[in-house]
């Protein structure tokens, strides 16, 4: 699997659009704006970054248009989205290749002769397909929060959004906030998706990227479980995360997006002793991003008992990754903001600062 800063031939790269180029400094690419030049709060730079995965799919439905501004107003670095296409080949919002688990998509008679069971990635998969339904009729559904033990209020209230719908959140924000898309089962989508251009599902991603400014577009290879092989190439867990594979993306890739208990394992949900992997791949100046991290305790280890800020103490001191996946966006800015010694750099904190400097003045003339 991959993510792609950018589009990759070879795998499901994530698009990180902009990012960082090294471990330490985190240099990162320009990016457009909507806004006039010099007006927006840069990107951090200076702590790991916080990754909206999905938005903040927390609170509100994932991939849509509000759960992306709610992550950008929590303090999100990064907005992620998955991107699929429609039968007509619009790029969209969405993780699933099947409509069922997120929508509303089987209360609707008139679709229900649209299930379908196709072959995606070796495995048969029955339900609705996001490949089989125009744009028009897609955003007639309503999509509804994964999770059961998740706040349900917002179900049935937002549609799906498009990959540029998306990308317009973006770039109008008061403050730098980068994009971070992932190409989703590309070889499906190109096997049941047929632009009349005779371009694929990657060539029309990369040409949304830079009709809206995005010029230079680094890559993330996103990592799935020790057990799945890769989906273009076939290329086992052990294979890619080599020392000689690491020297051989770093050509081309700013990271690595694992999942996280492939750097430290768990068993009955308790982690075990770290790998290597963070440590090698900071080696070869290769930036370490892991997914996902929830609040919710049936997800936080064990170990953390049940806190997810010591939960994200340990990963971001201890295992020094350089990003996080979260769906909570707001409990890790809340977090990195009480934790750094760093002076503020967001508009809160500056303008507290600012105000008990003026207090400090007014209250100098009475001082003895």
């Amino acid at each position: 699997m991959g993510k792609f800063l950018a589009a990759a031939p070879c795998f499901t790269i994530p698009m990180l659009v902009l990012l960082i180029v090294g471990c330490a400094a985190r240099p990162f690419y320009p990016l457009p704006s909507r806004l006039p030049e010099g007006s927006r709060q840069p990107l951090q730079t200076t702590r790991p970054y916080n990754i909206a995965h999905r938005g903040s799919n927390g609170e509100f439905p994932e991939e849509t248009l509000p759960a992306y501004k709610r992550a950008i107003e929590e303090g999100a670095d990064f907005i992620e989205t998955d991107v699929l296409s429609s039968k007509d080949g619009v790029l969209i919002c969405f993780h699933d290749v099947t409509l069922d688990q997120t929508t509303d998509v089987g209360k609707y008679k008139k679709f229900a002769n649209r299930r379908r069971t196709y072959d995606v990635q070796g495995v048969n998969i029955t339900g609705f397909f996001t490949v089989d339904f125009t744009l028009k009729e897609l955003q007639s559904l309503k999509v509804k929060q994964r999770y059961p033990f998740r706040d349900q209020q917002h179900n049935g209230k937002f549609s799906i959004i498009t990959f540029e719908d998306f990308i317009a959140i973006a770039l109008d924000a008061p403050r730098v906030v980068g994009i971070y898309p992932e190409i989703k089962n590309p070889v499906f989508i190109n096997q049941r998706v047929k632009w009349r251009d005779g371009k694929i599902f990657e060539d029309k991603f990369v040409e949304i990227l830079k009709k809206h400014g995005y010029k230079d577009l680094p890559q993330i290879l996103l990592i799935d479980d020790t057990t799945i092989p890769t989906q273009d190439t076939n290329q086992t867990y052990w294979e890619i995360t080599s020392d000689s594979y690491f020297n051989y993306i770093k050509k081309y890739v700013v990271g690595i997006g694992p999942w996280k208990d492939t750097i430290v394992p768990a068993v009955n949900n308790y982690m075990l002793t770290p790998t290597d992997l963070v440590t090698r791949a900071h080696t070869h100046n290769l930036q370490v991003h892991p997914y996902t991290f929830r609040n919710e305790y049936n997800f936080v280890h064990f170990n953390f008992h049940q806190d997810s800020y010591e939960e994200f103490d340990y990963w971001i001191n201890t295992i020094r990754v350089d990003g996080i996946f979260t769906d909570f966006t707001g409990s890790l800015h809340h977090f990195k903001k009480w934790t750094s010694n760093l002076p503020p750099n967001d508009t809160e904190e500056q303008n507290a600062s600012d105000l008990l400097h003026k207090i400090s003045v007014m209250l100098n003339p009475y001082r003895s």
